[in-house]
């Protein structure tokens, strides 16, 4: 798919005017479910994409197989709709070969950790400069609402009648072991902080790996309500902000320390104030803070959203280029001594004893 460019009048030299939402939405009809999650995402993405001074055709969008990887028809960017889990595989591919491209990956949590988990890995251990949005709403929505990686123990669906005896994925777990230099996490509605998350994710250098909490209202209603509805989401979320101690509550009187190998969550008053509060840091060079803050999960943690880690290392484009570069230095080179190089065998007469072959 290719973005498609305004008609410029004949002659004119004028500075582009600057983009905006429109110009990163189709002419393709959105294929989702009313009220799935998606659409909300797709909204911020294309509010996004406009503010980073990049030109469309600069943008790529990737996606596998599952409701998620319908993306790239609702872009006005160049995409690749590839093959199930694949997706970070053609995102290297097209890196290592036009680097200066801004690759971004749309998945699913069944797309991205189950066919494709390995191939997932690799493109974070490699720190490929991409972008991967893993929408997760716990479920199979395309093919009907079977039980998928992410989703929890006990989960009754098409595929686990009796409920599933699974244990889930932690996909910010995962990603962090995995060696990811950017891991964060957001929910579908919470736009204002869904935007922040992307812009985020955009200035990164190397791959930025956002998971994207997403209700799919159709088989896996209200998955995450327990932090969506306004009446509780204070209560139930805790926002990881750079510099900041970790507090929580409608009334900000709950905060998160350290206590031996784990967090725990306190009431701030006198005997307990403010002071004791973790303060946040998402630069620690060791991903170990930033998986202690993927388990701040419920029913006892207050859910971690925001970035847990942003770290700076070489990405692997430049590597490749760099090494590219370096072999080229060298001069051109000749085929038969390429041929000859390494170890080589003599092929002996018909016949002949093989521990007598000369090698």
């Amino acid at each position: 798919m290719s973005p498609e460019a305004p008609a410029a009048a004949a002659g004119s030299e004028k500075t582009p005017a600057p983009l905006a939402k429109k110009d990163f939405q189709t002419d393709q009809e959105v294929r989702w479910c009313p009220g799935c999650g998606d659409y909300a995402i797709l909204s911020a993405v294309q509010q996004v994409f406009p503010e980073l001074g990049i030109p469309r055709e600069k943008f790529v969008v990737v996606s596998g197989i599952g409701c998620s990887s319908r993306f790239p028809y609702y872009m006005n960017t160049f995409g690749f709709h590839s093959i199930h889990g694949r997706a970070p595989a053609v995102a290297t591919g097209l890196k290592l070969a036009r680097p200066e491209l801004e690759v971004w990956i749309a998945t699913g949590d069944g797309d991205s950790m189950s066919i494709g988990g390995n191939h997932l890995i690799h493109v974070l251990r490699r720190n490929v400069g991409v972008k991967i949005l893993m929408f997760n709403n716990r479920i199979y929505g395309l093919t009907k609402g079977q039980y998928s990686p992410t989703s929890e123990p006990g989960k009754r669906t098409k595929s686990t009648p009796f409920g599933s005896i699974d244990t889930p994925f932690n996909p910010l777990a995962l990603a962090l072991g995995a060696g990811a230099t950017f891991v964060a996490r957001s929910v579908d509605i919470f736009q204002q902080h869904l935007k922040e998350t992307l812009r985020r994710a955009a200035r990164h250098r190397g791959t930025a790996f956002v998971e994207i909490y997403q209700n799919c209202n159709i088989f896996n209603d209200k998955a995450f309500g327990y932090m969506t509805e306004k009446e509780t989401r204070e209560e139930h979320t805790v926002q990881l902000e750079h510099g900041k101690p970790l507090v929580f509550g409608k009334r900000r009187d709950r905060g998160i320390r350290l206590r031996g190998a784990g967090f725990e969550v306190f009431e701030i008053g006198p005997d307990h104030p403010v002071g004791e509060c973790l303060v946040w840091d998402e630069t620690v060079a060791s991903p170990a803070l930033a998986f202690l803050a993927a388990q701040l999960l419920p029913p006892e943690l207050p859910t971690a959203l925001g970035v847990l880690r942003a770290v700076e290392r070489p990405t692997y484009e430049t590597g490749v280029a760099a090494q590219i570069r370096e072999v080229e230095s060298k001069g051109a080179g000749k085929l038969e001594d390429l041929l000859a190089a390494g170890d080589t065998w003599t092929v002996g007469e018909p016949g002949a004893d093989p521990a007598a072959v000369p090698s």
